[in-house]
């Protein structure tokens, strides 16, 4: 019998717990940051809301799958998620870019805890390559050159946007060692934590602005797509799981494997691991045998 089928059938009424392998807890935290919560004032949207405490229009959306996004009762609380786990991919001094999430993550150090901040990605998922990429060029004011493919589609387009108001990269930019992709503010903030761009990684005003002071050119840029992430905390379990529809695998099957990696199936609740990963929420949830 499968691991997987073991959980599946340890969620019927009366089901035993399969036995599963003994935990081993790893030394550290994968974790960063606390939820939130906002009470929704008359006339707010959620799209209003989400800019306020630097997250997306997706996260806070799924986050609250209670709420109308657009016309949220008022007097509603709306919880702001604002913890993650971190990326498989992360590593000192390395950006990931997680579009499954549309997060950008960068840990200056090892230890420090990560600058964070959401992201606009591409409405097309081939058109941001995954992998290893490096920061090749920074550049304040840019001036926008619109695409070929871009001039298809629009062709009353200038060939060139000048700096300002107008300018869809916003007041920074960074450009990827794929030229084509770069990582750059806005002029539509609206558009942060949607399927918006033709590849490129959108950032709030303020976010590109402070990315930029953080980065060097030559710094190391990684572009996954991790739809579901577990970390372990002492005794605790978390899973944070987020709809993708460009990844093809089942996210229970990825959850199990994940945390069969980390030895910590024995301790893991099979009601509470397939309720987190049905909801999507996008934050972590405890899934552990001790949990809430």
């Amino acid at each position: 019998m499968s691991v997987l089928l073991a959980l599946l059938l340890a969620t019927r009424p009366g089901a035993v717990a399969p036995t599963l392998p003994r935990a081993i807890v790893p030394p550290s935290t994968q974790l960063a940051g606390e939820l939130g919560v906002h009470v929704v004032a008359p006339g707010e949207s959620l799209v209003e809301i989400a800019p306020q405490y630097d997250v997306g229009f997706n996260a806070i959306a799924a986050a609250n799958p209670q709420l109308d996004p657009w016309i949220p009762t008022a007097g509603a609380v709306a919880l702001i998620p604002t913890a993650w786990i971190l990326p498989r991919a992360a590593a000192a001094g390395t950006v990931v870019v997680n579009l499954s999430e549309m997060r950008l993550f960068y840990l200056r150090a090892a230890g420090e805890a990560p600058v964070t901040f959401p992201v606009g990605v591409a409405m097309d998922p081939r058109a941001t390559p995954l992998g290893a990429l490096r920061v090749i060029e920074k550049t304040a004011e840019p001036t926008w050159y619109p695409t070929r493919g871009i001039l298809e589609e629009d062709p009353t387009l200038p060939a060139a946007v000048p700096p300002g108001p107008d300018n869809p990269l916003g007041s920074h930019a960074l450009r990827l060692s794929h030229r084509t992709i770069l990582i750059h503010g806005t002029n539509r903030p609206f558009g942060v934590g949607r399927k918006v761009s033709h590849g490129c990684i959108r950032l709030y005003p303020d976010d590109i602005r402070r990315l930029f002071r953080l980065v060097e050119v030559g710094t190391p840029v990684s572009i996954v797509r991790e739809p579901v992430k577990v970390a372990v905390q002492g005794s605790r379990i978390y899973v944070e799981c987020h709809g993708d529809d460009a990844v093809a695998a089942d996210p229970l099957e990825e959850a199990v494997r994940l945390l069969a990696e980390r030895h910590v199936l024995r301790d893991v609740d099979p009601r509470k691991l397939v309720a987190a990963v049905r909801a999507k929420r996008g934050i972590p949830v405890r899934v552990d045998l001790d949990g809430d």
